[in-house]
């Protein structure tokens, strides 16, 4: 609250926040101070799912000006290196990301931000819409790793959040028909609302016996897997769900080391791949947005003001609702 507003650099924008979304990390990193290789040594600002509006620009910028509505996308690079030139910034070792440590994230008043990485919101698409475009980025990003395309049979592990995001992105790239599984049921009939076609609510099965029953309500194996629970049986049942010659992938992130059935995925050659955050989507994330091809509004179900931060994250710990929006600018009421 009384850090000094920043003063932007030449190609950087200085913003007043609107509205900011509560992720997971950012509670992991509050109640445990690491992840991974990450860790807290100093305080550090919290968020990076952001929109918020430019109040001053710097002398370089050309594209931007003071009063646009703009989408923030959190990883910048600080170098052109081999992963740039390729068109992978997400995997530049130096790459700035909001809130991870020692970068400050945007859960603030005031902001400022390469002005590059942020994106001008059609009049159509909301401050919200536009902080829920970096989760959207991560299932933008999760189904073209996974080749996602016109009647393609997808099973979601984990009706979270990213479970969600998947779930609508997977049914826009034309997936015939998406299955999601969780242990709870608020969030399946949330997975049901977004567009799953069936939904299985997991309660002590094996994973053989969830794949069985994956493939029971599809009628087939699926060709896709996205693992958005990081879970160690979560990972076993989608090597032994995805059809031979399909694709998992690894959204979720949970223990280093995992013990999985990689026989199995070998001789079937069932190919398991990763995701690193996301690169390239915000353009293709405002252009469904704006086109209003996809629905993101219902995955926000809880809005805080900024000076309730400690009850929204409190909220985000219970896994109450879905997505928790913190509204940082006290004078805008619109979402």
């Amino acid at each position: 609250e009384n850090r000094p507003i920043p003063e932007p650099g030449p190609n950087e924008v200085l913003l007043r926040m609107h509205s900011v979304g509560i992720c997971g990390s950012d509670v992991h990193y509050w109640q445990h101070g690491r992840i991974g290789d990450f860790v807290v040594k100093d305080p550090m600002v919290l968020g990076h799912e952001a929109s918020g509006t430019v109040v001053k620009v710097g002398s370089g910028v050309t594209h931007l000006k003071p009063g646009d509505r703009v989408a923030i996308e959190p990883g910048v690079p600080r170098e052109m290196d081999e992963f740039c030139k390729s068109g992978r910034y997400n995997l530049s070792p130096t790459i700035f990301f909001c809130a991870t440590p020692p970068d400050d994230g945007n859960l603030c008043r005031y902001y400022k931000h390469s002005a590059s990485y942020c994106y001008k919101l059609p009049d159509n698409v909301t401050f919200e819409e536009g902080a829920l475009i970096e989760p959207l980025s991560v299932g933008i990003h999760a189904c073209k790793r996974a080749g996602v395309t016109l009647g393609s049979k997808v099973f979601v592990s984990g009706s979270g959040p990213i479970g969600l995001v998947n779930v609508i992105i997977a049914k826009m790239m034309g997936a015939a028909a998406v299955v999601v599984t969780d242990l709870s049921a608020s969030r399946l009939q949330k997975a049901k609302e977004v567009g799953a076609d069936f939904t299985i609510q997991v309660k002590n099965e094996t994973p053989q016996e969830v794949a069985s029953k994956v493939e029971s309500v599809l009628g087939c194996m699926p060709e896709i897997t996205v693992e958005c629970t990081g879970v160690q049986a979560c990972i076993q049942a989608g090597i032994y769900a995805t059809r031979s010659g399909g694709t998992l992938v690894l959204v979720g992130l949970g223990p280093e080391m995992v013990t999985v059935p990689i026989v199995n995925a070998a001789v079937r050659e069932v190919d398991i791949r990763g995701i690193f955050r996301y690169c390239n989507t915000w353009p293709v994330a405002i252009s469904l947005l704006a086109s209003k091809r996809i629905n993101v509004k219902p995955l926000v179900t809880h809005r805080f003001p900024l000076e309730k931060a400690l009850e929204a994250f409190e909220t985000t710990k219970r896994g109450e609702g879905v997505k928790v929006m913190l509204k940082c600018d006290p004078t805008d009421q619109n979402p």
